[in-house]
């Protein structure tokens, strides 16, 4: 496995024009949560008129408005950005800001940062959106409304997960009963599964397509179920190996596996709510059927993601991309691994019920999150300190990280891959190493290949 430097546009790998981009992003953001941040030297500076005086409330809301507006009009976007808002984003962005409240929104961005670096992020929606301050923080609020209002990701996906499906499959309610039971059939069936890393050190997921046949499960519990695999994958993400890789496995293929509404649905997902987030889609063994089905899903796609779709048709092929030894056997590679789901635990999610403990982490959590709001503050008002102030926010969003691990079991119920040691307290064992076991810190993952900034160690 190649463990990978920092890539560019990362935490720790930004040029000044982007470092600025972010400070400008982290700005308008914190204005959105209700947290006044300080202008930029060098945008006061712009910004100052000769007997201005002090601003009124009307014009302090027209110049908050105007940092919304400011690049996308510097950049004679306007008309051109509306016309590129493939899912209305735009609309839900000014929507979100007359309707909901600023710290309910400031709670969902946090809630979504979990283990990551919120520089990291926040730098996933600036890429996407090509370092538009404006369309990245449009992208971003759209998404938190779309976690909070549509899908209850933290609030409900996560927090209740498999255990609660379990549970509800024997309600007394048909249409309740109904979603847990095709939300677990998937799981029993292993329509897909987290398992291994390709030689870029990605996480892969595997969708054996073949196991899908159209109207066996609800469009809710199929959503449910992608949002469900796709937040689990994050937390196999780290700052340096911030990306996943899904191998479609399409073998056994025919047009009863074919579903355009899941497959419209996952794209909206990877280009409008988790950007930046696949490294690359393999299509592996694709019959000739197919090719027809491509040209129409390519047209759906956006051309960045488009570009990290790669044909294999052999196992010679997918080598190409995910070394022999982690290629399953199924597909013709040397890794024993066989998917069998692990059934839910009693007691597993116990500490979900210690409210007092879980409380006292939230309110830790909400110290931390305090302090790194505080010193971001400091960071984009003092350009003579701003590398001193930035060692100074990496420390704290270590902190967070390590904070979360120790709060994530009592906010999100245990998943499979908790159950199969997959996931284990922020540590990663992609191949099932023995928990205790000896661990060379170069090239065992935490949440990915190490940082440079981190030891193996520090994980809590």
């Amino acid at each position: 496995m190649m463990v990978a430097s920092t890539l560019p546009g990362r935490p720790g790998n930004l040029t000044a024009e982007q470092e600025a981009r972010l400070q400008e992003l982290w700005t308008v953001t914190l204005r959105v949560f209700g947290v006044q941040a300080p202008d930029r030297p060098e945008d006061v500076e712009n910004q100052q008129q000769p007997g201005s005086g002090t601003a009124t409330p009307d014009k302090k809301a027209k110049k908050k408005n105007s940092m919304f507006r400011r690049h996308k009009e510097d950049n004679g976007e306007g008309a051109s950005a509306d016309q590129n808002d493939k899912y209305g984003q735009g609309k839900d962005f000014q929507q979100v800001l007359a309707t909901q409240d600023p710290e309910n929104l400031r709670n969902a961005f946090w809630s979504m940062v979990k283990h990551d670096h919120p520089d990291g992020l926040l730098l996933r929606f600036l890429r996407a959106r090509k370092w538009d301050v404006h369309n990245a923080l449009v992208m971003l609020i759209a998404t938190m409304n779309w976690r909070m209002k549509e899908q209850q990701v933290d609030d409900d996906i996560m927090k209740n997960g498999e255990g609660q499906a379990v549970a509800d499959s024997s309600s007394s309610k048909a249409a309740v009963k109904r979603e847990a039971e095709d939300f677990l059939a998937q799981l029993r069936l292993g329509k897909s599964f987290l398992h291994g890393t390709d030689r870029e050190g990605r996480p892969m997921c595997f969708i054996r397509v073949r196991l899908h046949k159209q109207g066996e499960q609800s469009n809710t519990s199929l959503e449910r179920y992608t949002v469900y695999t796709i937040e689990t994958a994050r937390l196999l993400l780290a700052s340096n190996v911030d990306t996943a890789a899904i191998v479609f496995d399409m073998t056994g293929f025919s047009m009863a596996n074919m579903d355009y509404a899941p497959v419209k649905f996952m794209i909206k997902c990877f280009e409008a709510n988790y950007p930046e987030s696949l490294g690359v889609v393999l299509v592996h063994k694709s019959p000739w059927i197919f090719q027809s089905v491509w040209n129409i899903i390519k047209g759906w796609l956006d051309p960045v993601v488009a570009s990290k779709v790669h044909f294999t048709k052999n196992l010679e092929e997918l080598e190409r991309f995910v070394d022999k030894s982690h290629i399953v056997k199924e597909l013709g590679g040397d890794d024993p691994y066989e998917y069998h789901y692990v059934e839910p635990k009693a007691g597993e999610d116990e500490k979900m019920s210690d409210e007092s403990t879980r409380q006292q982490l939230v309110d830790e959590r909400a110290r931390t999150v305090k302090e790194y709001e505080k010193i971001t503050q400091e960071w984009i008002a003092d350009s003579q300190n701003r590398a001193t102030l930035q060692e100074r926010r990496n420390d704290v969003a270590e902190r967070l990280r390590s904070g979360y691990w120790q709060l994530d079991p009592y906010v999100r119920a245990r998943s499979l891959y908790d159950r199969v040691g997959l996931i284990q307290g922020g540590v990663i064992q992609s191949y099932g190493e023995p928990p205790n076991a000896p661990k060379d810190p170069a090239a065992v993952p935490q949440n990915g290949p190490p940082s440079t900034e981190h030891r193996a160690d520090d994980v809590d």
